[in-house]
């Protein structure tokens, strides 16, 4: 029968239809204005800090919209931007430098929702507001640290693996590194000597005979300023994880810069001072020589000094500094296969293993402890919680140094360049204490040279001139389609509706990110949309003007127009593919809301309107068609 669906193809599409309005639905609930804590340096945020965060807020008159403790971050919500900013004044003494609070906009989806995975899509920098960081690493420093670490590789090689006496190994103006040996007999073998053991650098003989001249090869510096980049990344990553922000950039762009935008955060100050923290490791052996407690009442003996665990438990250490988080190269979480329990595998560079080989073979059966060291920039408030200026006009910021014991494990063997630290209570620790390690530090100092604010009321505006946008153009669509094709003008309507439905579905489902040219995207697949039913429509007009019934002429338009239709979507598919995949941040945005809008149309505009029209016309005796 001609212009009929069986009933599995009307299911098909109820199947389609009604968990796209659903997962479409949690975008109409907005956000609410809130509070993201986390835990830093190993504190756990869990129930009972709940209760305290919740017990200050009720002693402070704050009555909060929502309090969630979700994996190990609370989420605050308050009524208004007001409160928000009220509590985070009022819980600052709480945290101190155990905790991060950052203003965020959380969304207020009602949980039984959020518990099925129906979240809205998350917004961009410029719909939602945020902060947009350009940083540039010191390329130069980067470079400059690794040839000072080949100095002193050079010596180590020179004596350990050649018994060899040199006069001086000193860092050039230039940036090579000039080896002065004190025999010239020997001048040879060093240079066969180190081109054999440190592959990074290329020996030539220098303008004396018993001078050798090392540079890094061009392969190194490259490598040097690529791994200077994607650490730093690593490392910026890892401090961006305590906003808690939803969706964070975090990106290369050219040789040397990193992009950071972090979408929803309101408090540009806070991420500025995250970001530009400076952090380290040492190790340091604990002092069992004296006693603690006599050193907590005053007596703290010459060349040791007190720390404090992450517990706040005292302990003893030496002064003096084994070794850095300089000297460490990778760092692993695993578990201990004979223990089961969690370690950190640590591999250190040559320096560090043999300061780490002696010293703890020297050591065994005693401690050594982990030490996080970290350089902390705060914005100086007043009374009122407002930026205190200087007289110049610039905030005023107060400096201060977190020094902490991460763990202290006793030396049970001799080890070198490879070894674990164990003694964690848990995976998560360990997963931490290896990103602190290997992310702690930046491989190279990096400078702010760009920033760019977007406050939530410019990102609503452009929120509300994009809805806006869609909206005029959705309309004019559809007044033009129901004057020009009547009955078949309101079911190429109620595709086109559908067809927004789906394109909001499908990026809330995969939490796509939604920026100002996604919109751009949007408003042009609803252009779109309809060009497939007008296709159609003209395809059966054209038939009925030769003469063919309404029924065969509405089975020969969907029929012969379908061809075109899949040839004018593909090849503007292929474009948008080609658009994401050669395209920057703001194209890809544009390219996935046009590819997703044309697959989903296509299934509008043949699927649902074909269906619309079956389900009217199908089956019936039919003398004329109003198209």
């Amino acid at each position: 029968m001609q212009n009929h669906y069986p009933w599995w193809k009307y299911l098909i599409i109820a199947m389609v239809i009604i968990p796209g309005i659903f997962y479409a639905l949690p975008n109409l609930f907005g956000d609410d204005p809130g509070l993201q804590i986390r835990g830093t340096r190993g504190n756990n945020v869990d129930s009972a800090f709940m209760a305290r965060m919740e017990s200050t807020l009720k002693a402070g008159s704050i009555e909060p919209k929502s309090v969630d403790l979700t994996e190990d971050t609370l989420k605050i919500r308050f009524v208004n931007g007001e409160q928000q900013l009220k509590a985070r004044d009022l819980l600052a003494s709480e945290l101190k430098d155990h905790y991060t609070a950052a203003l965020t906009l959380l969304p207020a989806t009602p949980s039984w929702m959020d518990s099925i995975n129906a979240r809205p899509m998350y917004l961009g920098l410029d719909l939602r507001g945020g902060v947009h960081f350009l940083m540039e690493v010191d390329m130069d420093k980067a470079v400059g640290r690794a040839i000072d670490r080949y100095v002193s590789d050079i010596k180590n090689t020179l004596r350990d693996q050649g018994n060899l006496r040199y006069r001086g190994v000193r860092r050039r103006a230039d940036g090579g590194i000039e080896i002065r040996m004190r025999d010239v007999a020997d001048v040879a073998r060093a240079e066969d000597i180190l081109e054999r053991e440190l592959v990074g650098l290329t020996i030539a003989e220098g303008g004396d005979a018993d001078t050798l001249v090392a540079n890094l090869k061009e392969s190194e510096i490259n490598s040097l300023k690529e791994f200077a980049v994607e650490q730093n990344m690593t490392a910026l990553r890892n401090r961006i994880d305590e906003l808690g922000v939803a969706e964070p950039v975090v990106q290369k762009q050219g040789d040397k810069r990193i992009v950071i935008q972090l979408p929803g955060v309101q408090d540009t100050a806070k991420a500025k001072e995250i970001l530009g923290r400076t952090a380290t490791l040492e190790m340091m052996m604990v002092d069992e020589e004296h006693s603690l407690d006599s050193a907590l009442a005053g007596n703290v003996p010459a060349g040791s000094r007190i720390y404090r665990m992450r517990d706040g438990r005292p302990i003893l250490l030496q002064r003096r500094v084994i070794y850095s988080g300089e000297n460490i190269v990778d760092a692993a979480a695993s578990i201990d296969n004979q223990t089961g329990g969690a370690v950190v595998s640590i591999t250190l560079d040559a320096v560090g293993a043999r300061i780490n080989q002696r010293i703890t073979g020297d050591n065994i059966g005693k401690r050594m402890a982990v030490v996080y060291i970290e350089a902390v920039s705060n914005t100086r408030v007043d009374a009122n919680g407002n930026p205190v200026l200087d007289k110049d006009g610039n905030v005023v910021r107060d400096r201060s140094r977190i020094e902490e014991v991460i763990t202290a494990p006793v030396i049970r063997d001799q080890l070198g360049q490879r070894f674990q630290i164990e003694g964690l209570d848990s995976v998560d620790e360990a997963r931490d204490l290896s990103l602190l390690l290997r992310a702690g530090a930046l491989a190279a100092p990096v400078e702010i040279i760009e920033e760019r604010t977007v406050g939530p009321s410019l990102g609503q505006t452009n929120i509300n001139q994009g809805f806006l946008s869609v909206a005029i153009g959705f309309t004019l669509v559809l007044i033009f389609m129901l004057a020009y094709y009547r009955y078949f003008g309101l079911f190429a309507d109620i595709a086109l509706a559908l067809n927004l439905v789906l394109l909001i579905a499908v990026l809330s489902l995969f939490q796509a990110t939604l920026t100002l040219p996604g919109v751009a995207g949007i408003v042009l697949t609803v252009g779109m949309a309809v060009d497939a039913n007008v296709l159609i429509f003209e395809r059966i007009r054209e038939e009925l003007r030769n003469g063919n019934s309404p029924q065969a002429s509405i089975f020969a338009g969907y029929q012969r127009a379908l061809s075109t239709i899949v040839d004018a979507n593909v090849t503007t598919l292929i474009a948008a593919i080609v658009l994401f995949n050669f395209g920057t941040g703001p194209i890809k945005g544009f390219a996935i809301t046009l590819s997703i809008g044309i697959l989903t149309s296509m299934f509008t505009s043949i699927m649902i309107t074909r269906g619309l029209v079956n389900f009217f016309y199908g089956g019936k005796k039919l003398r004329q068609l109003k198209i």
